[in-house]
């Protein structure tokens, strides 16, 4: 069997969809409008502020020609999976329990049909508790990776470790009304299998999506936030651990005077007449100066002055002493 050629940037968007029909349900998921005459993939991705090489993922993962997931844009993926939500919640699951009704008796609470329709209802709530778990929690969790937040407490792994496919029991019902179901000729039937078909397999490629492409692209992306946090922690104790001397070079000459002042053992408004300035602005200082070099005490203020040469030991012990 030939190998599907691969999807590339410079295909016109319309070679992909004539190729691939199916791939016009992934232009809605990615916010792509119709209407792109001869554009490449890139140029239309592009005008629409959509990841291309994302798109191509997809597109090609979905339709089973060669797929890479590097380089995969967060955000873009994020974006065609809660699309994609909203199309089974909001459209097409909906659609078909509208279908089913028409469909098949549903009048006896002991008939098949019945039966059928309550199958397919306790489905329908699964399939919204789990999409609507990653509406809540993984997405918003992706979108704090996106912006260089990590949340506690959470990881891409725990989400993998219980992310269970919600195709194979559209399958079931599939099964159950082909082989069960008197279809007598209802042509509504007929084309409502058809729609859970459609579905069922719709549903498979976007939860192997989710395995395969999604999952590895957070985990990428919370190793380079986890890196970018470790070099930022690094930084801090950095400059939590600068020489005395580098310390010193954060001062201005006035926080310097205020400083050598407090060794002395002035109060703020012995320092204020001294220097001509208000009780506020040297209370001002003094925070400024705590801050700058984490001591708030007197004794740790006067430590400094001497080890950084402000001021002669003799000096302070002899003010200390009075």
């Amino acid at each position: 069997m030939t190998e599907m050629k691969e999807f590339v940037g410079t295909d016109a968007m319309r070679s992909l969809i004539s190729a691939e029909p199916s791939l016009l349900m992934l232009l809605t998921r990615f916010g792509i409008s119709l209407g792109f005459g001869d554009k490449t993939v890139a140029e239309v991705c592009g005008e629409c502020g959509i990841d291309s090489v994302t798109f191509l993922a997809v597109a090609n993962f979905t339709t089973g020609r060669h797929w890479s997931g590097d380089g995969i844009d967060l955000a873009s993926m994020t974006a065609y999976l809660k699309n994609a939500h909203a199309y089974f919640l909001d459209f097409i699951l909906p659609m078909i329990r509208r279908k089913l009704i028409g469909a098949i008796d549903c009048s006896a609470t002991d008939g098949l049909g019945f039966l059928i329709l309550r199958f397919y209802d306790e489905y329908v709530v699964e399939v919204k508790k789990h999409m609507e778990f990653e509406n809540r929690t993984v997405f918003p969790y992706v979108d704090g990776l996106v912006r260089g937040e990590a949340a506690s407490g959470f990881s891409i792994d725990k989400f993998a470790s219980r992310h269970t496919h919600i195709a194979p029991k559209l399958k079931e019902l599939k099964d159950i009304i082909v082989c069960y179901y008197p279809e007598n000729g209802n042509d509504l039937l007929v084309s409502t299998l058809y729609d859970i078909i459609t579905c069922e397999r719709d549903l498979h490629m976007h939860c192997l999506a989710e395995d395969r492409l999604f999952v590895p692209a957070v985990r990428r992306r919370e190793a380079e936030v986890q890196k970018l946090m470790q070099e930022a922690s690094a930084v801090q104790q950095s400059e939590a651990d600068l020489p005395e001397q580098d310390k010193l070079s954060e001062l201005s000459e006035r926080e310097k005077e205020i400083i050598c002042n407090i060794a002395k053992g002035l109060s703020n408004k012995e320092i204020a007449d001294r220097l001509c300035l208000s009780v506020h602005t040297v209370t001002t200082h003094r925070r400024n100066i705590s801050n700058k070099l984490q001591i708030h005490s007197p004794a740790g203020l006067a430590i400094f002055a001497i080890v950084n040469h402000l001021l002669p030991l003799t000096e302070v012990a002899e003010i200390q002493k009075r």
